[in-house]
């Protein structure tokens, strides 16, 4: 009886260890330094930190439309964290919020890594979408002044969405991914990888890459190239906001038109997108903690994978608002 306990503790100790989910903190492992810079108007505070913005409005005062009187007030500029994506080797791991549940008939499947001639060629994952709203559930200030209010909410898992795992059906709600199987669509992205990694934001019209980690389309859970968790899970992450962009679940809020309200966005804007590892270490300082979309993952993938135990991962997007403020 004893060695069967034992075996049963065993059991659930490495079922959640292969797993490795754990509430995310939203205090100590979120990077605090990558709202900035915030802008008013055309002019910058970025508090000694070097990282790229976009494009801001050139006058700092704006107008909505309202009835019945139009609505005035400030271009504001800031970057919130504003989802959180859970990239997963099996089924039921929900990495940033701490629990691993059965899906049992409805789950398609688990993850693997595909290997041919004695290394990893690509690798299968799945997902999980939230609206994360950080600065309105804290409460602060700044809430008042554009920022999303939507609840945090899971909007959506791939253990029920008969596409992700099927490049073939992804066309129904991708059919451009055919136009991008070729050798000049993916050597463009070579392009966009020297960008975003240089300091700089990535190339919005080459919206079929995410730079040094591969291609986004097909527009599934597949890592065509795995070099590395980090690596691999960087570009499914990416392929799944691009996902979320098609079914408008995901909108642009840093283009001259969203200041009043984000605009309808089916391809994904990546320049207004960062990206912050949280599972299963988070990164929380220095300039690649929350790296460009096409960044390198070299600068930030040392320390954050171990065999077994920490195989699932977890990101924070950061998003970048324009936004008219009272």
């Amino acid at each position: 009886m004893l060695a069967a306990f034992a075996a049963l503790v065993l059991s659930v100790s490495l079922a959640n260890a292969k797993c490795n989910a754990r509430f995310l903190n939203p205090i100590t492992e979120v990077c605090w330094d990558c709202i900035f810079p915030i802008s008013v108007g055309p002019v910058p505070v970025s508090l000694n930190t070097s990282r790229p913005d976009t494009k801001n409005p050139g006058f700092p005062l704006c107008v909505c439309p309202a009835f019945p009187i139009p609505r005035v007030g400030l271009a504001i500029g800031i970057w919130e964290p504003a989802r959180l994506v859970d990239v997963s080797n099996e089924t039921g791991c929900f990495s940033n919020l701490g629990f691993d549940i059965d899906f049992g008939l409805f789950a398609r499947g688990n993850t693997s890594v595909n290997a041919s001639d004695g290394g990893d060629n690509g690798s299968k994952w799945h997902t999980h979408y939230y609206y994360y709203p950080l600065i309105s559930m804290l409460g602060t200030t700044i809430d008042a002044l554009c920022l999303e209010t939507t609840a945090f909410d899971l909007a959506w898992m791939s253990e029920l969405d008969p596409l992700w795992m099927d490049a073939e059906l992804s066309l129904l709600l991708n059919p451009e991914a055919l136009l991008f199987a070729n050798p000049i669509a993916q050597g463009a992205c070579a392009a966009d990888c020297a960008v975003a990694s240089s300091g700089n934001l990535p190339i919005n019209k080459l919206f079929w890459c995410d730079g040094c980690s591969g291609p986004l389309y097909p527009v599934t859970g597949d890592a065509n190239n795995h070099i590395g968790g980090v690596q691999a899970t960087s570009v499914v992450s990416a392929k799944l906001l691009a996902r979320m962009h098609r079914m408008l679940l995901a909108r642009n809020t840093s283009s001259p038109n969203s200041l009043c309200n984000p605009q309808l966005a089916p391809i994904i804007p990546k320049s207004q997108y960062r990206r912050q590892i949280t599972r299963p270490f988070p990164a929380t300082s220095g300039r690649y903690a929350c790296a460009p979309i096409g960044a390198s993952t070299q600068f930030y993938d040392r320390h954050k994978e171990i065999p077994y135990i920490g195989e699932s991962f977890g990101y924070l997007f950061w998003r970048k608002r324009n936004c008219c403020a009272l």
